[in-house]
């Protein structure tokens, strides 16, 4: 189909673009970015006067529970919910049931994603076998299945020689790898940030030392190996500083940071709320503000929303014993353009950390709007505001510490691969 918007405002921080300007779409492609294209017959107009229209976000971490945990979510659902959030490439950690660790898993993420036709899931493959920190995957046959990467998921290789040897692997293969760094001795059976409000709750505490003493080896062992590494969903403002310094020093690391770490601390906690347990959990007031100045910096180049939808049962009983994790799809946008109204981050650093950040992390063609490209597309309006009601969320998982909230910057449409896949309030079928 021509598909015509008219009127918006284009902000494209990859193309240095911010103006009011209309794109012109034909068979999936960006054909202009003009004020008018001779000839051009429109099959459809999108009147976005008033609107920001940006690239598709980019989500670097979302679990979308398929395949192995299908009563939770599915693919289906969660790229519902993602084009619902405005996010049009999504990548998918290794820690699926079976494991993504054969390119028979690969595949079948793949063809499922293909078959729900709303956005483009990456696989991020296994750095171990069933992700057991013991014996090194075919790396080379997940590359060529289509994985952007490599990863041991949320399960630490505790054995420094074993991921010495990953890590040249990966590196001959030119593949990203991607770490969540965590100490497994002092996070223990930990469930909250070691520190006053742990101990007023009588609750386990994970040191801050848990995530740094982590990273500062897996530094060492990147600048050993010279693999070029991604470290995920950091938590910690002395993690931000050892980024930083590794930064300086040349070595090829990047970081993101979850959108919820960038919001909230240790304290909203309260009184036992199982909707604010996540891992790495929440950390201290001072923590929150040095991640937020660490993307102001640039040492944190992208926002995730680290999306872990879980089914009602596993947020109750006691805070211990529930499942961590937060349904962030839908909030994703909504909470980084929040970090612009309170002044944090100016809107070009928002959008680029959504965009085109994360996809230059990922290696992959996305993110941005120029003529030739895919045409994957965000619409949102910043001046509509919204109650958060995670009753209402599209994805499966209704698991949202956010509830009440007050939001703007609402996504009114997403356009993926030239076709509109989704339309406020309006779910478009797909025909594939």
């Amino acid at each position: 189909m021509n598909l015509h918007i008219k009127n918006g405002r284009v902000i494209d921080p990859a193309s240095q673009i911010d103006a009011q300007q209309d794109i012109f779409i034909r068979d999936g492609k960006i054909v202009a970015i003009s004020t008018h294209l001779d000839g051009f017959v429109a099959d459809q107009t999108i009147d976005a006067t008033g609107l920001i229209v940006c690239p598709g976000l980019v989500d670097l971490n979302a679990r979308l529970r398929e395949p192995g945990q299908e009563h939770t979510a599915t693919i289906e659902s969660e790229t519902l919910a993602a084009v619902a959030g405005g996010i049009t490439s999504l990548c998918v950690p290794p820690d699926t049931d079976p494991v993504i660790d054969t390119p028979a898993v690969v595949e079948l993420i793949e063809d499922r994603a293909k078959k729900a036709g709303r956005a483009m899931v990456y696989t991020i493959g296994a750095l171990t076998q069933r992700l057991q920190g013991e014996l090194l995957t075919e790396m080379a046959a997940l590359k060529m299945a289509g994985c952007i990467g490599v990863s041991n998921g949320l399960a630490p290789i505790k054995n420094s020689l074993i991921l010495r040897r990953a890590m040249e692997y990966a590196a001959t293969l030119d593949l990203t790898l991607f770490i969540n760094s965590v100490d497994p001795w002092l996070q223990g059976n930990g469930c909250v940030h070691e520190g006053s409000i742990s101990a007023r709750l009588g609750l386990t505490g994970i040191p801050e030392t848990a995530e740094t003493i982590a990273v500062a080896r897996d530094l060492l062992l990147i600048e050993l190996t010279g693999v070029r590494a991604h470290f995920h969903n950091i938590s910690c403002g002395k993690t931000v500083l050892l980024i930083k310094d590794a930064q300086n020093k040349g070595l090829a690391v990047t970081a993101d940071v979850s959108a919820h770490h960038l919001h909230l601390c240790e304290h909203d906690i309260g009184n036992y709320d199982t909707l604010s347990h996540v891992m790495p959990p929440l950390r201290s007031i001072r923590d929150r503000e040095q991640l937020q100045q660490g993307l102001r910096e640039g040492i944190i180049s992208a926002i995730s929303s680290h999306h872990q939808p879980l089914d009602n049962d596993a947020k109750l009983g006691p805070f211990a014993d529930t499942a961590p994790g937060i349904s962030g799809l839908e909030t994703l946008l909504a909470l980084t353009m929040k970090l612009v109204d309170d002044e944090e981050i100016s809107l070009h650093q928002a959008i680029a950390s959504l965009t085109s950040h994360p996809a230059d992390i990922l290696g992959i063609d996305a993110g941005q709007l120029k003529v030739g490209a895919q045409a994957d597309i965000c619409i949102f309006n910043p001046n509509i505001y919204n109650e958060c009601q995670p009753n209402y969320f599209v994805s499966a998982g209704k698991n949202s510490p956010f509830s009440g909230w007050l939001f703007n910057n609402k996504v009114s449409h997403t356009i993926f691969d030239g076709k509109l896949v989704y339309e406020q309030d309006k779910i478009h079928s797909i025909a594939v």
